[in-house]
């Protein structure tokens, strides 16, 4: 508790659970999550092996109360047990909605989560834990050299078909034909999926030089999950060949949160 005002560091309500898990849903492929709280928001990150990086970012208007004591807050919860307890009704679409209210007390408290749909009240004490330092990616809009917005259904497709004996993706994106290409390389072969920059799924092509960069797949697939969730994703690529997904999903209520993806790209396999 705060010591001034006897209050906790942070608590918040949200009307319906469904506006928040379907967004944790996105980062849900690793046991553990790290979460930031401040004045904005929550956000959530999920790192794999140091190499690459998940944030999902719920910012505070979703939220129908917020309240932030102004104290930076960080902690490491157990990912699966969170998303258990927010999904203790069964988060089925189109039920009733279950109601959340979430407050964290002080540090190294458990995280409190009182969930309630049709008169039925449950509580859950989430176990918080230290932190471990989170890799930073400096990944800036000053550093970007080149960036497309496209419409997420086309991109579904193709990460659908990607050749899962292929330890790579290519990730091209050029001024000029092809502007924006995806290729993996199996065992039956090398397949690609390309786009122009005047396709239909592009809203924004903003391209001022050649880049091929390889990512290693199994780093990559995870971020699949906030995909097929997504409206539109923004591909961006630094001077260092850092690739970011910035994916955008509606949620039931109208609101717009944001999930990135981040990683290095595979120095291993530059000279395929």
């Amino acid at each position: 508790m705060s010591a001034d005002t006897n209050q906790p560091l942070f608590q918040a309500k949200l009307d319906n659970v469904r506006c928040m898990t379907s967004v944790l849903k996105s980062v849900s492929f690793k046991d553990f999550a790290t979460i930031f709280i401040s004045v904005n928001g929550l956000k959530v990150t999920v790192e794999e092996s140091k190499c690459a990086q998940i944030n999902a970012f719920l910012q505070a208007s979703l939220f129908q109360t917020y309240k932030f004591s102004g104290e930076a807050i960080v902690f490491c919860i157990n990912l699966n047990v969170l998303m258990e307890c927010l999904n203790i009704f069964g988060g089925t679409p189109g039920s009733t909605y279950t109601s959340l209210h979430m407050r964290y007390d002080d540090h190294d408290k458990p995280l409190s989560l009182v969930l309630e749909e049709g008169g039925i009240v449950t509580e859950c004490q989430i176990k918080t834990m230290e932190a471990s330092e989170i890799l930073d990616f400096n990944f800036t809009s000053l550093g970007v050299e080149n960036k497309i917005i496209m419409r997420s259904e086309c991109l579904r497709d193709a990460f659908t078909d990607l050749d899962e004996s292929s330890h790579i993706i290519e990730i091209l994106m050029s001024p000029h034909n092809p502007c924006f290409r995806l290729s993996t390389f199996g065992q039956a072969g090398s397949t690609a999926t390309e786009y122009p920059k005047d396709s239909d799924f592009v809203e924004v092509f903003e391209c001022s030089k050649l880049q091929c960069n390889r990512y290693r797949l199994t780093l990559v697939k995870p971020s699949i999950k906030a995909l097929l969730q997504s409206n539109k994703v923004s591909i961006r690529m630094d001077k260092r060949g850092f690739l970011s997904l910035q994916y955008m999903i509606k949620t039931e209520d109208g609101n717009t949160c944001f999930v990135e993806f981040l990683c290095a790209p595979d120095e291993d396999y530059q000279e395929y």
